[in-house]
């Protein structure tokens, strides 16, 4: 046996075994939470479960469909934004993407930037993510890429030393409106900590017509159905959960304020989950609420932005006035 083969086989060993020991600690955070918001008032669980592999795989075909606008208002934005952040950061860029997902809308930023020096891609897809960056890695050899899978709605302690270089963080999409106001603003407070001093580039959409957000969010071509549907199956994969998936319909409620788009599971008939030793009956038309899009107004999200410790520098909006797209930079901490 070569002395590389005898050197090798510890650290691979080494290396299985803290990739286990991470997935044993994921599905035990799963299960927590899902047991949790099962026997809470209203039934829900983190939006966050959404996104494995096959979840990540249909909202990036949900994007591409007709009804869904925010994807196509965004990327008709984004080279505006763009523009922005160029003339606010300079040469040299070290990129942060929460949610990163297909990692495409990350391209017109690094095509726009001056000589950027690396991008991170965060997300909590692991897989996805690492495939996603694999595909754009060969179009930017000069960037240093590193993916990071990680829940991002926590704190998050990045794997770069971020210290001292021009930082640009990004999130894209409507992804902060999953955040109730005050759950939005810890994010961006988090994200502040994260990023330290930085701009940060992030989407919103005040969109307040209900026919158009009912067909945004239900999608008559099943896919919005299957992309929540998979959390059932997730929770039978995952975690040995006992459920039929048919049970339950995908279902829609708008309204608030400010005004959301609430994604449920509604039982057709009585059933039950078995998770463990739990039991969780849902009565005919009853619901586990599996995600929330709030619609922020430009004004009312620049208010959160200065609220969590950030400056607005620019808001880049559609014609329309639904999707805006906000470059902040970091501001003085609140008192």
């Amino acid at each position: 046996m070569t002395e590389a083969a005898m050197t090798g086989a510890p650290e691979s060993a080494s290396t299985e075994a803290a990739a286990h020991a991470r997935e044993e600690a994921e599905r035990a955070e799963f299960l927590r939470d899902a047991l949790a918001g099962l026997s809470g008032e209203p039934k829900t669980i983190p939006g966050k479960y959404l996104w494995d592999a096959r979840g990540s795989d249909l909202f990036d075909r949900i994007c591409g469909t007709a009804d869904y606008y925010p994807t196509r208002q965004e990327m008709a934005l984004l080279p505006r934004a763009a523009a922005e952040a160029v003339a606010a950061i300079g040469p040299g860029a070290t990129v942060v993407e929460f949610g990163a997902g297909a990692s495409r809308k990350i391209r017109v930023l690094l095509d726009a930037l001056e000589r950027p020096e690396a991008y991170i891609a965060l997300d909590i897809s692991g897989a996805y993510l690492e495939a996603a960056v694999a595909r754009l890695a060969p179009d930017y050899p000069g960037v240093a890429m590193t993916p990071f899978c990680a829940d991002y709605t926590r704190p998050v302690r990045l794997p770069v030393d971020l210290a001292g270089r021009p930082v640009l963080g990004f999130y894209p999409g409507t992804s902060i409106g999953n955040f109730a106001p005050d759950e939005a603003e810890r994010f961006m407070a988090r994200a502040r900590e994260t990023l330290g001093p930085s701009l940060f580039l992030i989407g919103t959409d005040a969109t307040q017509d209900p026919e158009r957000l009912r067909r945004a969010y239900g999608g008559a071509d099943g896919l919005m159905a299957a992309f929540h549907g998979n959390l059932l199956h997730r929770l039978r994969r995952d975690l040995g959960a006992e459920l039929d998936p048919d049970a339950f319909a995908h279902t829609l409620r708008i309204g608030g304020d400010p005004l959301r788009v609430e994604a449920h599971l509604a039982a057709r008939d009585p059933t039950t989950i078995r998770l463990g030793d739990t039991r969780i009956a849902f009565a005919a038309g009853e619901s586990l609420r599996t995600d929330l899009s709030h619609k922020y107004a430009p004004e009312a999200f620049r208010a959160l932005a200065v609220r969590a410790g950030w400056t607005p520098v620019a808001t880049v909006a559609e014609a329309g006035g639904s999707f805006c797209l906000h470059l902040l930079r970091t501001g003085p901490a609140r008192d």
